[in-house]
């Protein structure tokens, strides 16, 4: 402003005039900036607590991912339930609600199996032999989403995702004390239904147990087992996604993977907990493969599976 009077009084000569003129637009326009960024701040900072808003109160979901808390077995240790590694097991749980308040979606964890004290002893140190190394939150999606336009038959139902620790499809029971390493899928299993049943499974309506890969395999080897917790007013459905492994001759004329799940079942100790009305006729290898066991299942049971599996083609090239 004192330049601007200067300017009026003619105080000033014409160079240094037009030096101070220069300056004090180039103050205005510097002026004008920081108030624009500052007032765009305020525009930034509503939008994003709108989006917010609108995201907790269930408006908008599109950038928002559902993420899921670990919930540990506390008694599972109790009934030898637990990890390789001798750590407690887990799922994740999201509440149903509405219409499917009553309903459960069980999903069985995949990830492969350990067929040899070593290959064991290495899993034990990964998030599908310890809980110490698994996500505390998971994002759940696909069977697991809370979006109606993504899941529209499971969105609103109690949804879980049981974690895998054990290698052999949540059928193992047995230990190495040598080698600190505990083998106890079946005994995780056991618990994990136990404390679900606890905390509401036991009044559902319809309950759907489904899993991916060797968590497939786990959803046929567990179906009637599954069945058998609810009274027979309920609903009660499998759905095996790619866990249909084939016991067959591959292109090296052998049979890879038999030999891969006789190493899980006498390791593990699996063949105690197989159905009986497949070992008391065949192997308890041979009973480990869905296609020596899903004619005797009774529950109803939904096999999803690629006809080119990309695991089986490329580990048993069959």
């Amino acid at each position: 402003m004192r330049a601007m009077a200067e300017v009026v009084n003619g105080s000033e000569g014409s160079a240094a005039l037009k030096m101070k003129m220069r300056l004090l637009v180039w103050a205005l326009w510097l002026l004008g900036l920081v108030s624009s960024k500052w007032i765009d701040g305020f525009e930034d900072l509503n939008v994003t607590e709108q989006h917010f808003y609108d995201q907790s109160y269930g408006v908008s979901y599109a950038s928002k991912p559902l993420l899921v808390g670990l919930t540990l077995i506390n008694g599972a240790a109790a009934k030898g339930a637990v990890c390789l590694d001798g750590t407690l097991p887990g799922y994740h749980l999201h509440r149903g609600y509405g219409s499917g308040a009553n309903s459960w979606l069980i999903q069985l964890e995949g990830g492969g199996w350990c067929d040899s004290i070593r290959s064991c002893v290495y899993r034990k140190n990964t998030r599908h032999g310890s809980s110490t190394y698994m996500e505390r939150q998971l994002q759940f999606s696909g069977i697991l989403s809370n979006k109606a336009e993504e899941n529209p038959d499971f969105f609103n139902w109690n949804r879980v995702k049981l974690r895998y620790c054990d290698g052999a499809s949540f059928s193992g029971d047995r230990q190495f004390k040598a080698g600190k390493l505990y083998l106890r899928g079946q005994r995780i299993w056991l618990a994990a239904m136990e404390d679900l049943m606890s905390k509401g499974m036991r009044y559902a309506t319809q309950a759907l147990l489904s899993g991916c890969s060797a968590g497939g395999l786990a959803s046929i080897l567990h179906c009637d087992e599954f069945r058998g917790l609810f009274p027979w007013t309920t609903k009660v459905k499998c759905l095996s996604d790619g866990g249909l492994f084939l016991d067959t001759i591959d292109v090296s004329g052998r049979r890879t993977l038999r030999t891969m799940f006789r190493g899980v079942v006498w390791l593990q100790g699996v063949q105690k907990s197989l159905p009986r009305s497949c070992t008391n006729h065949l192997n308890p290898t041979l009973c480990f493969f869905p296609q020596h066991l899903i004619a005797d299942i009774k529950t109803p049971l939904f096999l999803l599976n690629a006809a080119y599996d990309m695991w089986q083609v490329s580990e048993i090239k069959c």
